[in-house]
């Protein structure tokens, strides 16, 4: 909550946390509209005894008399024909006195979701209001029905939908999913379940009142078919884009509506996870023959698309939407946080919007209900390369959106070490020219990876030939590789790395596997 030095009152201006009111000749109506806009957004501060100005700047005029208004403000706010619901104690307000005149400084908290919305009179369609930094605006009615859906102690995606059949569900989604249900379960009791059985066990189906089985919401959004799903769920859209030039709309697309594939959310996470993580920085590290290349900052983003996905309100407006750009990456999903926003950087509170599914999404080990999401963002990419991401909670409609920052160059280690990376057995330059020798001060080596006697650090010239020795090697131990990650372990830049596959494969002693973008390289069988 804010702190308030009614000393310093000049010092503030109104804002979405704080409103003003002159109260000279009693409280004022609009205090109860103020009181209902800051409980069902982010809480904040009422002053009653001061004036704000044309230009916005506050001063203190005080208040008549301050027990009387303290002895109405109480009746009212405990009337449930006035106020529906109080959510003060004594504590939270206050009387101040600067100058010989008396203040009184009211202390709204966000209210708890299982009691908003909260509304002045007796008819919440009328009565409810939210903050912005304009002041207190009359909710919409979608602002009310968002808030009463949250309300619930039962999370939305696990009602029934009694009208919608059991053929919504694309079983092909659901065969991908159980396929890595039984890599991450061995021998688990329900491999040996029909699909449907297998479904009811994890929320996806459930029996309606008539005793007839149909998908809940949950499995209609994890398993569904595009064109199933806005039945329920009309506003339903997945939108993922990648923008490498500001010059362009983007360069690659991906859209819940193609009718190119099933439009679900467990398919949707699977075509889009590999294109956000694919050129973040990823050490060569082996753990007997075992290639070990996860890294705190993919882990990062993983769970950033995963914490859009599970907490997105999916019958509000807009769509969910990521973004890839050069600027860097942008989670946006309709729906507002369900706890506030210190809570959710703080960690420690796991309150899902979608809890079903955030359980489908943990049996296959992606995500952990811990309430660690946000802050294990935060404390990756802060100490990965010294950048904050931004979390933002919007109303007017309902939004969060986080923004992760692109890293500065140079700045990539899996060890949160902000030094360039060698991710080789040999010390690499860390100049444009790979021929040339190096000062031993221009070297990070990475001590897990490099046994250097510090008397012999001096690169010496590596040839070609050595080069492209190099890339066979590390293709006869890893069998296949994009040009990013061979470029990331022999330590040259990616367009020389390039070069050398291009000549490899004319020489007919590597040959290429998929598209330009998911382009890999493997030694020819002979």
């Amino acid at each position: 909550m804010r702190t308030i030095d009614i000393t310093k009152v000049v010092e503030y201006r109104e804002d979405n946390r704080l409103e003003a009111k002159r109260a000279s000749n009693g409280l004022p109506s609009s205090l109860w509209e103020t009181y209902s806009s800051f409980a069902n957004t982010d809480g904040g501060a009422i002053l009653l005894g001061v004036d704000e100005d044309k230009r916005g700047n506050l001063t203190v005029t005080g208040v008549n008399d301050a027990d009387k208004l303290l002895k109405d403000f109480w009746n009212i706010i405990n009337n449930r024909q006035k106020v529906s619901i109080n959510i003060l104690t004594e504590k939270d307000v206050t009387v101040e006195n600067i100058d010989g005149k008396d203040v009184i400084i009211i202390h709204v908290p966000r209210a708890e979701r299982s009691i908003r919305p909260v509304y002045i009179g007796t008819d919440p369609r009328k009565g409810t209001f939210r903050r912005n930094h304009e002041g207190d605006y009359h909710c919409s009615p979608y602002d009310m029905s968002a808030m009463f859906r949250d309300a619930y102690q039962i999370t939305q995606d696990k009602k029934v939908l009694s009208d919608i059949a059991l053929d919504a569900i694309c079983l092909d989604t659901v065969h991908s999913y159980r396929n890595r249900f039984n890599a991450v379960h061995p021998r688990h009791a329900w491999q040996e379940d029909e699909d449907f059985v297998f479904l009811r066990k994890i929320g996806a189906v459930a029996f309606d009142k008539e005793n007839q089985l149909h998908p809940t919401a949950a499995g209609l959004l994890m398993f569904g078919y595009e064109y199933e799903i806005t039945r329920e769920y009309n506003q339903y859209f997945l939108d993922y884009r990648e923008v490498k030039d500001i010059r362009l709309r983007w360069v690659d697309r991906i859209v819940s509506n193609s009718g190119e594939w099933s439009g679900n959310l467990f398919d949707f996470y699977f075509l889009i996870v590999n294109k956000l993580t694919v050129d973040l920085p990823r050490p060569f590290k082996l753990d007997g023959i075992t290639r070990i290349d996860e890294t705190p900052v993919a882990e990062a983003i993983r769970e950033a698309l995963l914490n859009t996905l599970v907490n997105a309100d999916y019958y509000g407006p807009r769509g969910l939407v990521i973004i890839k750009s050069l600027e860097g990456y942008k989670f946006a999903n309709p729906g507002c946080l369900r706890i506030s926003q210190k809570e959710a950087l703080s960690g420690g509170i796991s309150d899902p919007r979608n809890s079903t599914i955030f359980s489908m999404f943990s049996l296959v080990d992606l995500g952990e209900r811990a309430g660690t999401g946000i802050p294990s963002i935060y404390y990756a990419w802060e100490n990965a390369f010294d950048l904050k991401p931004t979390l933002i909670d919007m109303h007017n409609p309902d939004r969060t959106e986080m923004f992760v920052p692109k890293m500065r160059e140079g700045f990539a280690n899996e060890n949160h070490i902000k030094k360039p990376l060698v991710a080789v057995n040999e010390v690499s330059p860390s100049v444009k020219d790979e021929n040339v020798a190096v000062n031993t001060k221009n070297v990070a080596v990475n001590p897990k990876n490099v046994a250097v006697n510090p008397e012999n650090m001096a690169v010496k010239k590596v040839s070609k030939e050595n080069r492209k020795s190099q890339i066979l090697k590390l293709l006869t131990r890893e069998k296949q590789l994009s040009s990013s990650e061979i470029s990331n372990a022999i330590g040259i830049k990616i367009t020389l790395t390039k070069k050398y596959l291009s000549e490899l494969v004319a020489e007919n002693r590597i040959q290429t596997t998929g598209t330009f973008r998911n382009r890999t390289y493997h030694l020819i069988n002979n």
